[in-house]
């Protein structure tokens, strides 16, 4: 059987992950992998219901911080470790990154806090913890995020933010890439999707992942 590989995308809202996520699925279905597509917060039956109250209802850092790991642990014992064992491809739409950027940057929440709930909740039976194979992040400069999500669908509480809570956010993104810079793999997202789509697939195929 071959290994499972576990891959999360991130980026602040407008930066277009979500649109090369599910070509990717198709790409690695293409080479023979089965491929488990979900999201945080979500993936699960609770950890959806916890995601709309994340989203939409008005409450304070920690209990946000609280949720979005309860939603998480969920995710990991019932979807993605299920699927790892399985050797499948996981490819994630956010996962603790987002949780210390959003929460932890934009929201200025305590990052001890949430190193202590991501050891929590992310220990993995004699493997540690658990992190992504490899993080793609989608950079892309707040305003031109910003831009984009006026002609999108009504906002939630987050995509409803000012850009300079969005500056947070992508600060908390480039601090994690620098205490984890093996990890992540950093792509331009102000290019046009098509040259993004070719910069996503040149990581994966020089990995030799497919």
């Amino acid at each position: 059987m071959k290994s499972g590989l576990f891959i999360s995308f991130e980026g602040i809202d407008g930066a277009g992950k979500s649109t090369h996520i599910s070509a990717l699925a198709n790409a690695f279905r293409a080479a023979g992998r089965a491929v488990t597509l979900t999201r945080e917060p979500g993936g699960t039956p609770l950890a959806e219901k916890l995601r709309d109250m994340v989203l939409n209802d008005v409450m304070d850092s920690l209990t946000e911080s609280l949720l979005i790991f309860a939603a998480r642990r969920d995710h990991l014992v019932t979807v993605i470790l299920p699927a790892l064992a399985r050797g499948e491809v996981v490819l994630c739409d956010r996962f603790t990154d987002a949780t210390f950027a959003y929460q932890g940057g934009g929201r200025g929440f305590d990052f001890n806090i949430l190193k202590t709930l991501e050891a929590w909740v992310q220990a993995a039976d004699n493997q540690g913890l658990l992190q992504p194979d490899l993080t793609v992040w989608f950079d892309l400069n707040p305003i031109e995020a910003a831009k984009r999500l006026a002609s999108a669908r009504v906002p939630d509480k987050f995509e409803a933010q000012p850009v300079e809570f969005f500056r947070r956010v992508a600060q908390g993104y480039a601090d994690r890439q620098q205490n984890e810079p093996g990890r992540f793999a950093r792509i331009d997202a102000a290019l046009s999707r098509e040259s993004v789509w070719q910069d996503v697939l040149a990581v994966f195929t020089n990995k030799g992942w497919l």
